[in-house]
C-alpha cells in the first residue's frame, strides 16, 4: 500500500511532506505533488504535516478523488523527483481551502532548482 497525494494540493503545493518522506518518493508538478507508489514504504510521515490535508492511504484516498491514485502512478514516473523542502507556490494561502481544483491540475512537470 501507498500514500496519494490528492485533490487540495493543487495550486498549493506546500512541501513539508518532502521534508519528512525517508525514502523521497515525492515527485513534483508545476502545481502539485504526487508519490511514487512503489517506492512509497507506508510510513505516514507525510500525512500529519500536509498543511492542506490532502495525502492519504490509499486505502482511505476519498471516493470523490479515485482518480488520483493513478495519476500519482503515472505522474511520478514522468516527474522530477523532490528530496527537498521548497517555499510553496504564490498563490498557496488562496488556494488552500478552495474545492473543485481538479481542472487546474497542470500535467506539466515541476522546475529542477
Amino acid at each position: 500500500m501507498a500514500y496519494v497525494v490528492a485533490e487540495p494540493c493543487i495550486k498549493c503545493k506546500y512541501t513539508d511532506c518532502v521534508e519528512v518522506c525517508p525514502v523521497n518518493c515525492f515527485y513534483e508538478g508545476e502545481n502539485f505533488l504526487v508519490i511514487h507508489p512503489d517506492e512509497c514504504i507506508d510510513c505516514g510521515a507525510c500525512e500529519p504535516v500536509c498543511p492542506t490535508k490532502a495525502i492519504f492511504p490509499e486505502t482511505e484516498l476519498p471516493e470523490k478523488w479515485k482518480e488520483f491514485k493513478p495519476l500519482n502512478a503515472d505522474f511520478s514516473t514522468k516527474w522530477p523527483n523532490i528530496a527537498e523542502k521548497k517555499e510553496p507556490l504564490a498563490e498557496a494561502e488562496d488556494y488552500k481551502d478552495k474545492q473543485g481544483k481538479r481542472p487546474l491540475l497542470s500535467t506539466n512537470p515541476g522546475s529542477k532548482k
